[in-house]
């Protein structure tokens, strides 16, 4: 794979995965809310658990950086193609588990989670996402 299609390749990711974050909670938000005693017990202890999964983001991100490092230093060798097939690897997990606070944002949609927790964790994997862009350097 050469290095056009390689980036490409990984802007189409970033695309797909800024609607995996998205689109989930837009979808859930419409649904009719189970505020029932155990929904909204769930709300809580669902949002703190979004903000824990925030952590889980660490060892991924230094994978991702390590992978970047290598692709670079790999630039313009016969390496050239497997490094950028690992760091498309590298960064895909790591965009699953940078989309984790949003999805539980959508599980707690109906639960009764409300709208602002829903935004913060949202914008927490947007913010993620963002992280997990590849620098211009790499060009």
């Amino acid at each position: 794979m050469n290095r056009t299609a390689a980036r490409r390749q990984l802007s189409r990711d970033g695309w797909r995965y800024l609607l995996v974050i998205v689109v989930p909670v837009l979808v859930t938000s419409q649904l009719p809310t189970l505020a029932s005693r155990f929904g909204e017990r769930l709300a809580l202890p669902l949002f703190v658990i979004g903000l824990a999964t925030l952590f889980l983001n660490l060892p991924r991100f230094t994978a991702y950086k390590h992978a970047l490092i290598a692709t670079e230093k790999a630039l313009d060798s016969d390496a050239e193609p497997a490094a950028w097939t690992a760091l498309r690897a590298i960064r895909l997990r790591a965009l699953r588990i940078a989309a984790l606070p949003a999805w539980l944002a959508a599980v707690g949609a109906p639960l009764g989670l409300e709208p602002v927790a829903q935004v913060l964790l949202v914008c927490a994997s947007l913010a993620l996402l963002v992280l997990y862009r590849v620098p211009r350097q790499l060009h």
